[in-house]
């Protein structure tokens, strides 16, 4: 069986270089030795397990794509990169019609999903690419849909906490937002509280030092106005082996996708979910 060829962009940054050391030790990948990286990278290269990656500047991506493409004849983006380059990087793969996985929060949604739409391609975009907090979020959507005004009276808390170099809120608390104003509760995106500090993360979080550089802290508590009922659900992740299962089989299905040449199409994790 042939591998799947897969980009990984937005090296050196952790979740990219730690997805590629992840596909490196998987059969199922072939990975290329190039990623695109931001302007504000200084260096050409980036080393992940011994693996030498030629990092690709914005000035330079246009001319490298060409010669990329040409010499590997067809594979999958993979786009853990900053939310402020979602949407240009949205617009170079359209444009270049590679089917990508879009892993990086934050941008502007809509015109992501607009470029797609109108493209010769086809993309996997989730705001979360564990598998079992997408199956989470899925839950909580089925009772917005089926149960409106569920949590009706309802005060929400909601707080997450990332590494440092996170600067977006995330776009599972965001999204979970949306489930509990279908269930009637008043909360809006900016009153998610975001934690950020590693000393208060370690200090009063508790989170563990050795994943205070990487992990997903979620916690949305709901108290009835009289105050005598509290419901609370909560996701941590230490770690960032579980997004990349996920975003691997994000890859696997887009690359069936792509072979049987479905173009204009948005995916989200629930999709691959259902065909997991």
């Amino acid at each position: 069986m042939s591998r799947i060829k897969i980009m990984i962009n937005g090296m050196p940054g952790n979740v990219a270089a730690a997805l590629a050391a992840q596909a490196m030790k998987d059969e199922r990948f072939e990975i290329i030795n190039a990623s695109l990286t931001g302007p504000e990278i200084v260096e050409n290269r980036h080393i992940v397990d011994g693996k030498t990656f030629s990092l690709i500047h914005p000035d330079e991506r246009d001319q490298a794509i060409v010669q990329i493409k040409n010499r590997e004849k067809g594979f999958i983006a993979v786009d853990f990169t900053h939310p402020t380059a979602v949407n240009g990087n949205a617009e170079f793969y359209c444009k270049n019609n590679l089917y990508f996985v879009m892993g990086t929060t934050g941008g502007d949604r809509r015109q992501l999903e607009q470029a797609v739409l109108r493209s010769g391609i086809s993309a996997v975009v989730a705001p979360n690419m564990a598998k079992q907090i997408v199956g989470f979020q899925a839950m909580m959507q089925y009772a917005a849909e089926n149960f409106p005004g569920l949590f009706s009276g309802y005060c929400l808390e909601i707080r997450e906490s990332h590494q440092k170099g996170k600067a977006d809120t995330s776009g599972t608390a965001r999204a979970m937002v949306s489930y509990f104003n279908k269930m009637g509760v008043a909360f809006s995106e900016d009153q998610i509280i975001k934690e950020r500090d590693p000393g208060i993360q370690q200090s009063v979080w508790k989170i563990p030092e050795a994943h205070l550089s990487g992990h997903a802290w979620h916690t949305y508590t709901l108290h009835s106005e009289d105050g005598t009922v509290t419901f609370s659900f909560t996701h941590n992740i230490n770690g960032r082996d579980v997004y990349a299962q996920g975003t691997f089989d994000a890859v696997e299905f887009l690359f069936q996708k792509a072979k049987s040449g479905r173009k204009g199409r948005v995916y989200t994790m629930i999709d691959v979910l259902k065909q997991a």
